[in-house]
């Protein structure tokens, strides 16, 4: 009987969705690999379809997709691309959404709401996902929601050695917009040797995308304010913010926020005089007429790169990070 002799060698595949060709191919162009090409199409009905035009038998594959607008097409394009790897035989499947889809329902604030992330998660699964590739999660817990390995990464690094070329610590105070990013923005303090304040906000539960602010705890005054958020959707909640910060004395307000969801009318409300300067990365697309002379978009493919390469070759994403966040 003849013996059968394997290599062992392991093969990278990566595949991008069409909502952010732009960051697949630069987190190829850092890993030093080609995008596979695929044959995707949206057929007169809406429906969606995608075929690869390689083969990707036995290949550890990374599915790159932006959940920007129109966010439930670039969900379904995503999971029907797992499922085609699925059924080519990848070896094992890899969701990278640098931006998770419904990050912000996590959880049931009123009785007879859905718990869309963990929903998302099932989807994945189900599609034939066996590992998931995220930057800034709204709630660390959705790394629970799926029933396998969630790389959490972080954009602090990549937003931090930014800053500390642009701001003084000694001026410095960074801001936390509400209570719940009081954690990440008290390790952003102790990164930059800067006081911590917070904002005390109060959402009314039945009116979306309007937030009322209160007050401020520390000190601002004749202080240069760095606001950390995750995301930045409408903007309003960060313009309230700057304007309390501005009228408590505050010096100037800069704004860091990893994902710029930029829903209309953001462009034009962050253009507001309050707001020194916006920072945010490319996990989202962000053509042209998005932008303006004050903000700045840091790139994020680095990033990922070195992690799928860390997860590529088994090694350590949590080293990237040092243990920090």
């Amino acid at each position: 009987m003849s013996q059968i002799e394997t290599t062992g060698s392991k093969r990278l595949v990566l595949v991008s969705g069409r909502a952010h060709p732009a960051l697949a191919t630069e987190i190829a162009h850092e890993l030093g690999a080609d995008l596979v090409p695929t044959d995707a199409r949206t057929f007169a009905n809406g429906e969606i379809y995608a075929r690869y035009d390689e083969s990707v038998r036995g290949s550890d594959a990374f599915v790159i997709q932006s959940h920007t607008a129109p966010i439930n097409e670039w969900l379904m394009e995503q999971l029907i691309m797992v499922d085609a790897l699925k059924r080519a035989s990848a070896k094992r499947i890899t969701v990278v959404s640098p931006f998770y889809p419904y990050a912000r329902q996590d959880k049931k604030g009123r009785g007879r709401e859905p718990i869309s992330a963990r929903l998302v998660a099932d989807l994945y699964k189900a599609a034939g996902a066996d590992r998931i590739m995220s930057v800034d999660l709204h709630a660390a817990q959705i790394q629970g929601f799926f029933d396998g390995p969630v790389d959490h990464l972080f954009a602090m690094p990549v937003l931090l050695e930014h800053f500390r070329s642009i701001l003084d610590p000694e001026t410095l105070t960074v801001v936390s917009p509400d209570m719940g990013r009081v954690r990440v923005a008290d390790i952003w303090s102790d990164k930059l040797d800067a006081p911590l304040a917070i904002i005390h906000k109060r959402r009314d539960p039945l009116v979306p995308n309007q937030v009322s602010v209160h007050e401020i705890v520390g000190d601002v005054n004749g202080r240069v304010c760095l606001l950390v958020d995750d995301l930045i959707d409408t903007g309003r909640t960060i313009v309230k913010a700057a304007e309390a910060l501005k009228k408590n004395g505050a010096i100037g307000v800069v704004v860091a926020a990893t994902h710029a969801v930029f829903s209309n009318p953001a462009v034009e409300i962050l253009q507001s005089p309050v707001i020194d300067k916006v920072v945010v990365t490319d996990t989202l697309p962000v053509p042209e007429e998005k932008r303006w002379d004050r903000l700045t978009v840091l790139p994020i493919a680095p990033l990922l790169a070195r992690a799928i390469h860390e997860v590529f070759e088994d090694g350590s994403v949590t080293s990237m990070f040092d243990g920090a966040a």
